[in-house]
């Protein structure tokens, strides 16, 4: 009877501690990927909706982290954090997710950036047609480069004329 009272004493002062004894019951990883892997798929939609609902909010939060920017990519080792990360992730990785998800995102991607590319490139087609080069040269002439350099300055200034007028 003494030797009951006594295991069950020792039980119940044990069980404060024993939460910390004892090993964290977890999922197996491939229950959980399944889990994972079946719930994101079926978020598409809410992605959509939640994300673009919200395009305001990321808009000033992002333009007002610049600061914090500014220090994350200025931080001490951050280069070889980043050459590190590359490495780790490898070649095939990057190869495999463009044959799992980029080449099939390619075209849509580049159907939605239609109207997007085409009002980045206007205000530099518009600087190119405006332009009236120095003549052109005989073929090898090193002159014909300053041609290229009128071309370089003048689509150097207007992108820098749009960052400071916020765009592009």
């Amino acid at each position: 009877m003494k030797r009951k009272i006594g295991l069950m004493l020792h039980f119940l002062l044990m069980l404060p501690i024993m939460p910390f004894v004892m090993a964290i019951p977890v999922k197996s990883i491939d229950a959980s990927t399944t889990k994972w892997s079946e719930n994101a798929g079926r978020a598409a939609v809410e992605f959509g909706a939640n994300a673009e609902a919200a395009a305001e909010l990321w808009a000033r939060n992002t333009a007002g982290s610049a600061d914090n920017f500014g220090m994350a990519i200025a931080a001490a080792g951050i280069k070889e954090r980043f050459r590190r990360g590359v490495i780790r992730a490898g070649a095939a990785k990057f190869a495999r997710k463009i044959r799992d998800v980029g080449q099939a995102r390619f075209g849509p991607g580049v159907a939605a950036a239609t109207s997007d590319y085409t009002s980045g490139v206007e205000p530099y087609f518009a600087t190119i047609a405006a332009l009236t080069l120095s003549p052109r040269k005989p073929r090898g002439d090193p002159a014909n480069y300053m041609r290229v350099q009128e071309i370089g300055k003048a689509l150097n200034a207007k992108r820098l004329a749009l960052l400071g007028a916020g765009g592009g």
